[in-house]
């Protein structure tokens, strides 16, 4: 079954709730990636947050990018997203596993780092893109991701992204974002907190089997909740012979003649999906002339 996201209003439109299932995506991440324990949780908690926000702030063809810089072991995490669900990412270290926390929980604060921040580009279609930049608050993303909508977009948000992983395998993933609309009364949001704290895990809720639905009806109440959409959410990179063409195409004439004359050839790998394209020389001449 493919990974979806749903969307729905509560409580007579005081709430808009998402929940998504990311289970697959995170999957061909893992092993597209071929990324460790600590660093699936950490780029799938990535994934996750980002079909979340890219569902709540996107739309037709627009697209994002989610770049989560921190001081931790892995680096650099870069996620894009489009408004039709597709989602593509890359981390610098993958091959990152860590021991478990004080908590007996993976380690992702450690990873990502306590110092950094999360930026985010969307192409809304205009002729400047819209970049917001946050710092980092906590490190483990569900708390970084909420800070992020309430500084930078303004939406007051609660947001939680789970991904269970055992043995390189992922088990499950997903999450899910409440944002307070400006109409809620004092009564709704006093019932939302007190639920947030005291509902089970993500993870223990998707790892018993709950769906973006259900999950949803745990949080609000099937009674108090209008279902909108579901969106479908697949990892998918859109690149290109061509795409890359044109990018080999801006290499300086000098160094395009290192590569036809000594490499006779150039090699590039999509680093989204791993996926290699060859130049022989013939190709790279037309290029040049082409330019």
């Amino acid at each position: 079954m493919s990974d979806y996201l749903v969307k729905s209003l509560a409580y007579d439109g005081q709430l808009r709730v998402y929940a998504v299932d990311t289970t697959e995506t995170v999957r061909e991440a893992q092993k597209i990636h071929d990324t460790w324990s600590t660093a699936t949780v950490a780029f799938g908690r990535a994934i996750t947050g980002t079909s979340l926000l890219s569902q709540s702030l996107l739309k037709k063809d627009n697209k994002m990018t989610v770049k989560i810089v921190g001081d931790g072991v892995i680096g650099t995490i870069v996620v894009d997203a489009r408004a039709n669900g597709d989602l593509k990412g890359y981390l610098r270290e993958p091959h990152v596993h860590l021991p478990l926390n004080e908590e007996h929980k993976v380690d992702v604060k450690s990873a990502i780092g306590e110092k950094g921040f999360i930026e985010i580009t969307k192409d809304l279609g205009l002729k400047i893109p819209f970049t917001g930049k946050v710092p980092l608050v906590s490190g483990e993303l569900g708390d970084d991701f909420t800070y992020y909508m309430a500084k930078s977009e303004q939406i007051p948000s609660a947001i939680g992204v789970s991904v269970v992983s055992t043995d390189n395998l992922v088990k499950a993933a997903g999450g899910f974002m409440i944002q307070v609309l400006p109409s809620i009364s004092d009564e709704v949001l006093s019932i939302i907190e007190k639920k947030i704290a005291e509902i089970p895990a993500i993870s223990v809720m998707m790892a018993n089997g709950l769906t973006p639905e259900k999950i949803i009806y745990e949080i609000c109440g099937e009674e108090n909740t209008q279902i909108l959409e579901k969106k479908t959410i697949n990892y998918r990179c859109d690149c290109s012979k061509k795409r890359f063409g044109e990018l080999v195409s801006s290499i300086p004439n000098a160094d395009m003649k290192l590569l036809i004359e000594q490499d006779h050839g150039a090699e590039i790998v999509c680093q989204f999906c791993k996926k290699k394209y060859f130049f022989d020389e013939d190709e790279l001449k037309v290029l040049m002339i082409d330019r």
